[in-house]
Formats: C-alpha cells, structure tokens, sequence
C-alpha cells in the first residue's frame, strides 16, 4: 500500500481510493486499544450486576425502561393483518394506560412500514424496519440501498441493518465499512442502527473493533443482536459495546445510541442492561433515544409487575 501523504497536494499517489479507504478504517483502529481479555470484561459485569443492577430495581426505573421497548414483530407468519392488530394494541394502549409512556418504535419487515406509519395513532412512536437483507445482510448492496430507500419512502423512521459479518471476520473492513456507508448515505437523516450479531463474533475484542468500524462508517446507533443467530444479547457484549461508544464519543464528540436485542426475556435482564449503559455511559444516554431495548416480551411482564397482577395486553 503507498505511503499516506498528508501535505494536502495533488501529487499522484500510489493507492487508489479504495486503498484510501482502507488506510482511513486502519487509521481508525489505531486510536482505540482493543487488548481486551474477555475474562475481565466477565469480572467487570458481573461486579455491576452484583453492586449496582439491585437499587435500579424501582418503578421508576421500570416504567422508563417500557418507554424504551422496541415493539417487534419480525416472523415469517407476519401478515397485514397480524401487524395492523400489534399497532392496535399500541393505538389502544395509550388510552387504557394513560400513565404510562408509550413504547418506542414499532419493528417490522420493511413491506410493513406504509401499514404502520399510516395506522399508529399515538404521537411520538417510530415506524421502524429491519433492512439490507436482514438478518443474514448477505445481498448485493444494491438490493440493500433499494430496501432501505423504499422503506424510508414509505414512512419508516428508523432503519436498522445488519452489518456484514462474514467479510468482518474475514478481515474485509473496507467492504463492511463501504456497505454501512452506503445505506446510511441512503438513510440521510433517519437514524440508522447497525447490528453486530454480537453472538457470532467470537470475542470482546472483535466486538469492539466491530462496535469503532460500525460508528466510523456512519451508524447512529449500535445494536447487539438480530435474535436470529443461537447466542443473542449478553451483558459481556453490551458493556464492550458502551465502553467503545464511551471512547468514540470521547475523540469525535459524536453520541452513539445503544440498543441491546434478542435474549432479554426478564425484567432482571433489561435491568441489567439499562445498570450497564448507567454505569459506563451515564445518565447522558438514559432517556427513549439513545438507550432502547429490543425485547416485545418485556412490555408484559413490565406491566405485569406494575400492576401486581399477571397482564396479557400486548
């Protein structure tokens, strides 16, 4: 590869763009530390679960954690009729609880967006797709642009793509960084999440270069997971995750949400998850923008111990 010149000058240099390209990931990567062992990152968790998830266990805590739920349905049974009956429960939700926030975002498969952005009645929740081939991202790019732009042109608000795991393994940066690029030069203003897949990258370490390299090449959010692969969520993976936006944030003053996904199946785990944000990331990143959680179990169950009785709305 040729020399990087930084003299500002029009000399013709050895390395085409894409080699540029390169060099500016490379670049990147050589301002964070990524000398993680994975066995202090499983000390460090399990020292906040043990000293600090126990006094965020309030109704308080609870009830913001609801208005973070990212309401999900991303089935193969989905059908207009499935997913106009979960915006239903939405609409209708806010008139029987009118206490409580309301959730998030509603989550579906980009074919849905219209449907949802047209039906939802209740100010202030996001129509929001999976995209770029979800959840494997293994299409051509140009697939992946029309997706996401079609969804977009039909109401979505939020798009969350998978970031190719496969050339991220494969040490291809360039191509993983050039297609997160590319579809959130699509998105424009609407937020984009990138999901690592956190669960198939084999160690904290890979999970914080993938965390820096996703948030480099445009995400505004990083999210753990599809829910799709065999190992989801884990709190290893969303502290490596919120250390790295913690350091990205520091050196470029760009704040980066974060979005635990697939695995939260009890208020104990999304506690968990919000204690982590809290402890490494600070109240800056408590609120229903940058922390969400995607979990369509935990509505539930966060009523359900609300309530102090089993509730069954959503």
């Amino acid at each position: 590869m040729g020399e990087h010149c930084h003299c500002g000058c029009n000399h013709e240099h050895h390395h085409d763009d894409a080699q540029h390209l390169e060099s500016m990931y490379d670049q990147a990567l050589a301002l964070y530390d990524f000398n993680i062992k994975d066995e202090d990152v499983k000390e460090a968790v399990k020292k906040i679960i043990a000293e600090k998830v126990p006094e965020n266990d309030t109704p308080e805590v609870k009830k913001f954690m609801f208005g973070s739920i990212e309401l999900t349905t991303l089935t193969t049974q989905d059908s207009a009729e499935s997913v106009l009956k979960l915006v239903e429960k939405v609409n209708d939700f806010a008139h029987e609880y009118p206490d409580m926030p309301h959730v998030a975002t509603i989550v579906t498969y980009p074919r849905f967006a219209k449907l949802v952005a047209e039906s939802c009645e209740v100010e202030g929740v996001i129509p929001t797709v999976v995209s770029g081939a979800f959840p494997s991202s293994q299409a051509l790019l140009e697939i992946k642009v029309a997706e996401t732009a079609l969804a977009i042109k039909d109401g979505a608000k939020n798009v969350d793509i998978v970031m190719h795991v496969g050339e991220f393994l494969a040490g291809d940066y360039e191509t993983v960084c050039d297609e997160i690029r590319e579809q959130k030069a699509t998105c424009r203003d609407v937020p984009m999440k990138v999901i690592l897949e956190t669960g198939d990258l084999g160690s904290c370490a890979n999970i914080k270069k993938a965390s820096i390299l996703s948030m480099y090449a445009g995400a505004d959010y990083i999210k753990t997971s599809t829910g799709k692969e065999k190992v989801s969520a884990t709190p290893e993976a969303a502290y490596v995750m919120c250390q790295a936006i913690k350091e990205y944030f520091q050196k470029t003053g760009i704040r980066v949400g974060f979005k635990p996904a697939g695995g939260i199946n009890t208020i104990m785990d999304a506690l968990t998850y919000y204690t982590i944000v809290k402890e490494v990331l600070g109240e800056d990143w408590l609120n229903n923008y940058y922390f969400r959680l995607g979990t369509s179990r935990l509505a539930n169950l966060v009523l359900s111990e609300l309530e102090g009785k089993e509730v069954k709305f959503f």
